[in-house]
């Protein structure tokens, strides 16, 4: 799939390292992406999220949709790396965390053949704001790929059925990538793999608050202002890694 073609992705944020000070990290790459495509006109929806504490997230997963979405976010899969002093730190001591971003294109149904019977969907009631209806009826869907073991969860919707096309959705995206980077036609040779986005060991890029630095371990950039770039000015890496492809 040609890049251009792509107008929605999936963006998923996941905690890493770093207990309560990852799951921070994690909502502030969140309200970063966010934030800039807000600035970018596009839209932003979150499909599910796992909340820790009123600023992390141990898990979000987010539709954007735009003209330009993927190009601009389709590099922030991988680990990212926070060095700074938690807010719970009480000697002043800086930690360092982790938080892990997959960037998904969402692909048509045509584009990746799911048997009903690689399925195991199970459905239970949604908790967290949304009404008596959220709580009352079972709308929340878990849906098991047995063949590689992804789970999607999603309850954002208000409909059972609504949240099933969102989790197939998501769960098409995921194995096109797994499909895209093992470049194999099959799904069942890719058996018990995760998706390799979201679970890569290599640290892309780092956030050092002492040093007010943010370093790409992968083109070798550095930026300054780290707190002007999590308000959603993000433009900087963005063209940085444009003129990197040029």
């Amino acid at each position: 799939m040609e890049t251009q073609e792509v107008k929605k992705i999936i963006l998923e944020a996941r905690a890493g390292t770093g207990g309560d000070e990852a799951a921070i990290f994690a909502g502030d790459l969140v309200r970063m992406y966010q934030r800039y495509a807000a600035k970018r006109g596009w839209k932003f929806g979150v499909l599910d999220a796992s909340e820790s504490g009123t600023r992390g997230y141990k898990t979000l997963v987010a539709e954007i949709q735009g003209d330009g979405a993927y190009e601009a976010f389709r590099h922030e899969s991988g680990v990212h790396r926070v060095q700074r002093v938690p807010e719970t730190e009480r000697q002043g001591r800086v930690h360092t965390s982790t938080a892990s971003v997959a960037v998904l294109p969402i692909v048509e149904a045509k584009e990746v053949r799911i048997k009903d019977s690689d399925l195991e969907v199970t459905f239970s009631r949604a908790g967290g704001p949304g009404g008596q209806n959220v709580n009352k009826v079972e709308t929340a869907v878990r849906i098991l790929h047995r063949p590689t073991g992804i789970v999607v969860s999603m309850r954002e919707e208000r409909s059972q059925h609504a949240n099933r096309e969102k989790a197939m959705e998501v769960l098409r995206s995921k194995l096109y990538e797994i499909q895209r980077e093992q470049a194999v036609g099959s799904v069942d040779q890719i058996r018990k793999e995760q998706i390799g986005s979201a679970e890569r060991s290599e640290k892309i890029r780092t956030y050092n608050f002492p040093e007010d630095r943010i370093t790409d371990h992968r083109i070798g950039k550095k930026w300054h202002n780290i707190e002007k770039i999590l308000e959603g000015n993000f433009d900087p890496i963005v063209e940085a890694f444009s003129r990197e492809e040029r």
